[in-house]
């Protein structure tokens, strides 16, 4: 393995960590079903209880109702594992260019999916309260100054909220 596939490596599984952290609210090192469905409601997704506490099921060893970080980057990497399994299925003649395209798209779908969890109300903008609301939950709480201070950078057009491109300039 070159060291660009072992830094994509390691990228992807400080990601699934972070989405891991980001779904345990309560920091107790488990998921649990409503967590779980508190994110996916976040993300504009609507699921049905019956579905949530299957897919807990399915990943948790336990049968407990709760899944752990080890238990959490098993399943996300079945599901990972079944997804390449299915586009090496599918063969495509321009798969460099699908694969610049494909990692675009995943990006932009990431890009859009973090603009969700900070935009509570689905305005298309972050209010300072959201922001603040957010960071608070991603374990990375800002004192007013922070705030402040990221909001001046963030808030490019200066009307006291941050839109999507102002967001996408944020962290790209």
């Amino acid at each position: 393995m070159d060291h660009k596939a072992i830094a994509s490596q390691v990228r992807g599984e400080l990601n699934l960590r972070t989405a891991f952290d980001l779904l345990d609210r309560n920091r107790d090192g488990r998921v649990t079903a409503n967590e779980l469905q508190f994110m996916l409601k976040n993300l504009g997704i609507n699921v049905r209880d019956e579905i949530i506490h299957d897919l807990i099921r399915e990943a948790s060893h336990s049968e407990s109702g709760l899944i752990n970080e080890a238990e959490f980057l098993q399943w996300v990497g079945r599901i990972q594992a079944l997804r390449d399994e299915q586009q090496q299925q599918q063969p495509d003649e321009n798969a460099s260019n699908s694969k610049v395209v494909d990692e675009a798209d995943d990006v932009t779908e990431d890009l859009i999916a973090a603009f969700r969890v900070f935009d509570r109300d689905g305005n298309g903008f972050i209010t300072r309260d959201e922001l603040q609301t957010a960071m608070e939950m991603i374990g990375e709480p800002l004192n007013e100054q922070q705030l402040e201070q990221l909001l001046v950078i963030a808030d490019l057009d200066q009307d006291g909220r941050i839109n999507y491109e102002e967001f996408t300039r944020l962290l790209l």
